[in-house]
């Protein structure tokens, strides 16, 4: 693969930097909350934070709060790094440079999806179960599945960008580099508003609907 470092646009880069700390600090921050209350499955001896819970939900819902435009930003602007019906014919050339560009999309396609998956079944969740020591809750049986998912994801997505890029690819979300013509006022610029991808359409519809839901099933109390 090339090793020149690729230039990101700048809303990419502060989208995909927040996104990818807040989606760290949940995973273990989220970790944390299972050692404290559950421990089934193992633990680590890590030491007791009495509002490890509470400091999780903040993290979450800040997540959730930067999610929208996230999703946004990825099927109407970074679409082309997003699964699409040309990736599974790219997939039938095993090896290959694009076989290895479409994994890593569906692997991106996959982090939005499992991301979507861990808000939902996060809010659906009761502070009160864990410390209750109810632990068999769906949503929260749910949530570990999420969290899992979401860990795997990130492990692939990091991998692939190396394998796809290199590491000048993966430093080049870090760096402080900025075109001349990359100012806010150029951020939108190849906004792509109707999409003709159904395979990505579709992609678009679960991710928007589960924000949706995850804004507003909690209001319910369900």
């Amino acid at each position: 693969m090339s090793q020149s470092s690729p230039y990101q646009p700048v809303l990419l880069r502060i989208l995909h930097s927040v996104a990818a700390l807040l989606t760290i600090l949940a995973l273990i921050s989220g970790f944390w909350v299972y050692n404290t209350y559950d421990k089934r499955w193992g633990s680590l001896a890590l030491p007791n934070l009495p509002d490890i819970q509470g400091l999780h939900g903040t993290i979450a819902l800040t997540f959730l709060l930067l999610l929208p435009f996230f999703a946004l930003y990825s099927f109407y602007l970074g679409y082309r790094r997003l699964i699409q019906a040309r990736s599974f014919s790219q997939l039938k050339q095993p090896g290959q440079p694009v076989w290895w560009i479409a994994v890593h999309q569906f692997t991106n396609a996959a982090m939005l999806l499992a991301t979507t998956f861990a808000v939902v079944t996060g809010r659906m969740m009761k502070e009160a179960w864990l410390p209750a020591g109810e632990i068999n809750h769906p949503w929260y049986l749910a949530h570990l599945v999420a969290w899992l998912v979401v860990l795997f994801g990130l492990a692939f997505h990091l991998l692939l960008g190396a394998k796809v890029g290199g590491v000048p690819l993966l430093l080049s979300m870090f760096t402080w580099k900025v075109n001349p013509d990359d100012r806010p006022r150029s951020w939108l610029k190849g906004l792509r508003l109707n999409s003709s991808d159904p395979i990505l359409k579709v992609i678009e519809i679960i991710v928007i609907s589960g924000i949706v839901l995850a804004f507003l099933l909690p209001a319910f109390n369900l």
